[in-house]
């Protein structure tokens, strides 16, 4: 049996979803299923004749509904971009691995993700004194620009870590097997740049049409397809502006726009 990795864009959508709250579906057809968006999650799973490795790009609000439309029942690891409501509003719901495990779900943040989220969900961190509650999540530092491993049944996934512009923080992009996800991005640091040539697969933030203060826009994304030279992107992260089909249509061969629950496969 050949080793294989499938990636699944869990959500694409920005950080209030599509439609938002009030029925509101901007320049999307609400009578297109794809335009139904939840927050941005990626999830990767290994394959190979032992098992399976899974993890987790993120949280989103969504994770709970997320991961039961994917049939999802172990995660190895969770990974972080950063420290938003839309990447970790779903923390809690972890939960639900660390009981059927009967351990914690170990967790991999850099410290700047480390020091605002941790302190607001602590008790997912900290055995509680008073409640009486086991800490359900495991804290594993990342270093920028350092490749780490997560193990599983399935076999090991490298990511390495890069550092990308988000407004007035910053966020992390990982690159593993010569896919990178840039889901919440405004710009790169230099030292991030020689990560970007070549990519096979690109999944990559691409807002609306309009420039953003903490999010890259249609055409500054499809510039950087381009720059670097991908060969196939996925755009996510998109806001009510951004109609599926009007996307299908009008973006460049290579560039897809993405939907919840899209995925691919390739052998490793």
């Amino acid at each position: 049996m050949a080793e294989t990795l499938k990636i699944t864009i869990l959500g694409c959508g920005s950080s209030g979803g599509v439609p938002r709250i009030g029925g509101d579906w901007g320049s999307c057809d609400p009578n297109e299923k794809k335009n139904i968006r939840t927050r941005c999650s990626l999830l990767i799973e290994k394959t190979s004749k032992e098992g399976k490795t899974s993890v987790l790009i993120d949280t989103s609000p969504d994770m709970r509904q997320q991961l039961i439309n994917a049939k999802v029942i172990n995660l190895d690891a969770i990974l972080y971009t950063h420290d938003h409501a839309d990447q970790t509003g779903g923390i809690d719901d972890l939960r639900a691995f660390a009981l059927r495990n009967r351990k914690r779900v170990p967790v991999y943040l850099d410290k700047e993700t480390s020091k605002r989220l941790i302190p607001r969900f602590d008790y997912c961190f900290k055995d509680g004194e008073k409640s009486g509650y086991p800490a359900i999540l495991e804290e594993n530092r990342i270093e920028l620009f350092k490749e780490f491993i997560i193990s599983g049944s399935g076999g090991e996934i490298s990511f390495l870590p890069f550092l990308q512009k988000h407004g007035n923080i910053d966020s992390i992009g990982f690159k593993f097997n010569n896919i990178a996800y840039s889901s919440d991005v405004v710009g790169f640091y230099d030292k991030s740049l020689k990560y970007l040539y070549n990519l096979d697969y690109w999944i990559i933030d691409a807002l609306r049409h309009l420039p953003h203060p903490t999010h890259t826009h249609l055409e500054q994304t499809l510039k950087w397809i381009k720059k670097y030279k991908t060969k196939k992107a996925y755009l996510t992260n998109m806001h009510i502006d951004l109609d599926y089909n009007y996307l299908l249509e009008n973006l460049p061969k290579n560039v897809l726009p993405s939907y919840d629950s899209l995925n691919f496969k390739i052998e490793v």
